[in-house]
């Protein structure tokens, strides 16, 4: 096996993890992933080459103007990597994961409890599957999580974040133009008009 950095030995001590083996990820470990995932609710999970995101200037407009979460949550700018710092970091990656899940509830824009339970589902499910990575051997591995944490009822920001270890950037905070990026993997979408339509939402996993 090529390019071997590190071992990581598993808990049952019958075979052993290289980090950055550059092999792509298997059908195997794909397969676990949305296993573990349907646990979150998640319904697909795939992998995609690194130059089909689009990274555009103009999603942070809609972080600054519009969105509430702008200067008050620790995965929202201004606390997460500027356009130039999110080029550099998507040049070090070659592959990522696409998480896809869906929500049929009326209620799902409100800000309501059970809306923060399932966000924080969500959440967790992504961080979850990037720390399943990890332990395949995927050290890079970093997750992207959809809409801001809401791991606090109110995030502690600017102050010490209260989950330093959850504490993940949302999509749009890298300056991802996610409806770009979905077409380019030929996903089609559509924007819901009522609210008893599906809200789809999407995660993406920066993978090797």
């Amino acid at each position: 096996m090529r390019n071997k950095i590190a071992y990581l030995p598993r808990i049952d001590q019958k075979r052993t993890i290289s980090f950055r083996c550059h092999e792509g990820i298997s059908e195997q470990t794909l397969g676990l992933l949305n296993e573990k995932g349907r646990q979150y609710g998640l319904e697909a999970i795939f992998p995609f080459d690194i130059r089909k995101i689009d990274v555009a200037q103009w999603v942070n407009l809609k972080c600054r103007y519009g969105c509430s979460q702008y200067k008050a949550n620790w995965s929202c700018p201004p606390a997460t990597p500027d356009i130039n710092e999110v080029r550099t970091i998507l040049s070090e990656y070659s592959t990522a994961l696409m998480l896809v899940g869906s929500q049929n509830r009326s209620d799902f824009y409100k800000d309501s409890n059970r809306n923060r339970t399932d966000q924080v589902k969500y959440w967790k499910g992504t961080v979850s599957l990037e720390r399943m990575l990890f332990l395949e051997g995927y050290d890079k591995a970093i997750s992207l999580v959809s809409g801001a944490c809401s791991l606090c009822k109110k995030c502690a920001y600017p102050r010490a974040c209260r989950f330093p270890a959850e504490k993940r950037p949302t999509v749009e905070s890298f300056g991802i133009d996610l409806i770009g990026t979905l077409k380019n993997l030929g996903i089609e979408i559509k924007v819901a008009m009522e609210l008893n339509e599906t809200f789809k939402y999407y995660s993406i996993i920066l993978l090797d």
